[in-house]
């Protein structure tokens, strides 16, 4: 069955309000049935987890589920995935705790692609340890980074490489498994930033060979959150710092505190929406394939008529290249109207398309778009034609202004 896009928007309670969302690269609108868990879980009795109490074995379910549901979506071992506060937060605390074994001599290896959540983290640890920071810098003509770039920095005393799987301003999507194939030759460790990517493709952590795999559900439909897979042999080696009661045990002794149970709820319903895109037989991961490469293809749909309409706008600069492989992410500038003014009109027109740089910020300076960077319009779900027009209609009016 295809892709019902008409279908997918009635289920977002949000779409009503009558804006057309190209904000989905900083957080998407959630389907009912993920604020539905939230709720239910908030509203059932619930504890910290056990198997004395019903309350107690609820909170424990509720993450067997969600550690499930992470692992079906990405290929990889529920054990092996960690949830935190988010993205960031986990990048901060794994990157501490492997710099344990860092000093003097050792090397970590970032891109300018990558979001400053996969940067600043990994540069201030290293610092801290007395280790080298190598920057590898994407072609800003056409946001591509290349493996053969990642190669010519790698050496002996390279500990960890820091990558992006795509970037979340120009949408590029470097060739991960190349990159992470020479950082193992090298016999360092591979961190791959998949926020950006995750809500566009079915993914496989495995065939990207990431040694850490990290991601927020808020960007797939999902609630306020982040999360890590990694191998759970991998975890095992690691000693975070953490309370001397808590757990000890893998993929727990990376959780800090009491998980947000409804939050963990809404992660599991927004997996279970996405495997359900397009119906059909077959385990979650099957489910979830087959669903996700039809989304793909819809959303691909709308990013080239997007970009093949901005194209047609006199004074309309797209960054990058288009016709690379990317995800449904396009950056453009208005010739003689500053980025925020373009928001700013847009949002006055019912088209939310922020601007500015994203966190991307070495890549917004690579680009030479500096602190203020440029329009970001992401496609996402549910995106239909009439929003992509509706976008396309407000820039070439305030072009011609």
């Amino acid at each position: 069955m295809a892709y019902d896009v008409g279908t997918v928007r009635r289920s977002f309670p949000a779409l009503a309000q009558g804006a057309a969302h190209f904000d989905g690269p900083g957080g998407s609108q959630v389907p009912a049935v993920v604020a539905d868990a939230v709720r239910e879980t908030l509203c059932s009795a619930i504890s910290n987890r056990g198997t004395v109490t019903a309350a107690e074995r609820r909170a424990a379910d509720v993450v067997v589920s969600a550690r499930q549901a992470a692992a079906d979506l990405l290929g990889a071992t529920p054990a092996g995935v960690v949830f935190g506060r988010s993205m960031t937060q986990l990048t901060y605390d794994l990157a501490r705790t492997l710099a344990k074994d860092w000093g003097p001599g050792d090397e970590v290896v970032v891109t300018r692609l990558d979001h400053d959540a996969n940067i600043r983290p990994w540069v201030q640890a290293a610092k801290a340890v007395g280790a080298t920071v190598r920057w590898v810098d994407f072609d800003p003509a056409t946001g591509v980074l290349a493996a053969a770039a990642v190669a010519a920095v790698l050496g002996p005393r390279t500990r960890l490489v820091a990558v992006t799987a795509a970037s979340n301003l120009l949408g590029t999507r470097p060739d991960v498994p190349a990159i992470t194939a020479l950082v193992h030759e090298a016999g360092a460790l591979a961190y791959v930033d998949g926020v950006h990517l995750t809500p566009h493709t079915p993914v496989d952590v495995a065939a990207l060979g990431a040694d850490f795999y990290a991601c927020s559900p808020y960007k797939f439909l999902g609630p306020h959150l982040g999360l890590v897979a990694a191998d759970p042999a991998l975890l095992e080696t690691l000693r975070p710092d953490k309370l001397a009661p808590s757990s000890d045990a893998v993929p727990e002794r990376f959780e800090l505190g009491t998980l947000p149970y409804e939050l963990l709820a809404g992660t599991t319903a927004a997996i279970g929406f996405l495997a359900g895109l397009v119906p059909g037989d077959g385990d979650t991961r099957t489910r979830l394939t087959r669903s996700l490469s039809a989304m793909e293809e819809h959303e691909a749909a709308m990013a080239r008529r997007l970009e093949d309409g901005l194209r047609q706008i006199p004074g309309t600069t797209l960054h990058g290249a288009p016709e690379r492989h990317r995800t449904p992410t396009v950056l453009f500038s208005v010739d003689g109207v500053a980025p925020r003014e373009v928001y700013v009109a847009l949002g006055k027109r019912g088209v939310n398309a922020p601007a500015g740089h994203f966190y991307a910020l070495e890549c917004a300076r690579l680009l030479g778009l500096g602190e203020i960077g440029a329009v970001r319009a992401g496609v996402a779900p549910y995106t239909d034609q009439s929003d992509v027009d509706r976008l396309l209609a407000g820039v070439a009016e305030i072009a011609r202004t």
